[in-house]
């Protein structure tokens, strides 16, 4: 959406920050999802620090339990540095069988309210019910009914945010964390982004909060006090998404067609590899994870991607975008390979290799790691 300062006019002087007092937006997020699973099926890890991924030794943390969270373990933590932070955390191997299985209950139980279904992942999802199944006039009455359902049917917690649109429902679903909703009405939502640290604004990493900083930019309000101008020269085409939301604005609808954008698979190694052949033999592996995949989907993508982390942590990625989409799996591991032999010889060892599959359909632009889902 082109933001304009008229447009920014027109939605303001419409009564409401987005333009519209009709849109009630759910975001439902699962508490600890992968963690609180393995928790659920085995009581010998109820109470204590669980981290389902990567081992005492390697890889990295993919879920962390609320217990594991208070030692400051979390996603995407190397194993070492979790087990260092959290002594008797216990790892468990992810079972994405099993998590796919209780996100098919959990989205049956939000078919029950709306067909109005945006999945972000198997553990959260946007939920339109404007105009719900069961003519619920009440957002909020409708989030707790949701939450009771899917405890009645999983066992497991879920905590939602309530607003006028998607932005702010994702940040509510935050605030009361685990078991917890809230909401953020029209009115309340524009003083709510300006008391906010942009850090803690949805889509907004460490490199752009960094950036921000050095701008002067350190909350909402500092975000809003900058003209449009000026936040398109230093944020390009973000910069127009960081104008409207710092006054509230959000106008993107909930897509329940939201189509998947890649499809991934990774391995880190019990040993570092520094052998060509071996880490070819991986990709054969990785490969054959995704065609597998793609098959059951029918999906066919022109651009492979392979990413690389080697022994300290340093991570690059590979690209390569053909005209016509592989027909076959050896032909996508044959364009992994040709990204992936130019990195040998190498002097430090790789504890990392994947490979991504993207661009469906006739998108050219789209960023594959960026978007890459590890199945």
């Amino acid at each position: 959406m082109e933001t304009t300062d008229q447009e920014i006019s027109r939605l303001e002087a419409a009564g409401l920050p987005d333009g519209s007092s009709r849109r009630k937006i759910i975001h439902v997020d699962m508490d600890a999802f992968y963690a609180s699973v393995e928790q659920r099926d085995n009581p010998e890890l109820r109470g204590k620090p669980v981290a389902v991924g990567g081992s005492a030794a390697r890889g990295v943390v993919a879920a962390a339990s609320y217990e594991a969270r208070a030692f400051g373990v979390r996603s995407a933590l190397p194993s070492v540095t979790a087990k260092r932070r959290c002594p008797e955390l216990i790892f468990v191997p992810p079972r994405f069988d099993v998590y796919r299985a209780v996100s098919a209950q959990i989205h049956e139980i939000f078919a029950e309210h709306t067909d109005l279904i945006e999945p972000l992942s198997l553990d959260e999802a946007y939920l339109d019910v404007t105009e719900n199944k069961q003519a619920i006039p009440i957002a909020t009455e409708i989030a707790m009914r949701i939450r009771a359902r899917i405890k009645e049917a999983t066992g497991l917690n879920a905590s939602a945010g309530i607003s006028y649109c998607k932005f702010l429902a994702k940040m509510a679903s935050d605030l009361n964390k685990p078991n917890g909703q809230a909401v953020i009405t029209p009115r309340m939502g524009p003083a709510f982004v300006e008391a906010l640290a942009v850090k803690k604004f949805h889509g907004v990493g460490p490199a752009t909060a960094a950036k921000m900083e050095r701008l002067g930019i350190l909350t909402g309000a500092d975000l809003r006090a900058k003209p449009l101008s000026f936040l398109q020269q230093h944020f390009g085409k973000s910069g127009g998404w960081y104008y409207r939301i710092s006054r509230g604005i959000d106008e993107r609808p909930v897509q329940p067609d939201r189509e998947r954008k890649s499809v991934g698979a990774e391995d880190t190694f019990a040993a570092d590899i520094f052998d060509l052949g071996a880490a070819l033999a991986e990709i054969t592996l990785l490969v054959g994870k995704v065609w597998r995949h793609c098959e059951v989907k029918e999906l066919r993508g022109r651009t492979v991607t392979l990413k690389v982390k080697y022994a300290d942590f340093q991570q690059i990625t590979r690209s390569r975008t053909v005209g016509l989409p592989p027909g076959s799996a050896s032909e996508v591991e044959s364009i992994a390979s040709n990204l992936l032999e130019p990195l040998f010889p190498t002097k430090k060892g790789i504890r990392l290799i994947g490979v991504t599959l993207s661009s469906f359909d006739d998108d050219h632009h789209e960023d594959p790691d960026q978007l890459s889902l590890m199945i």
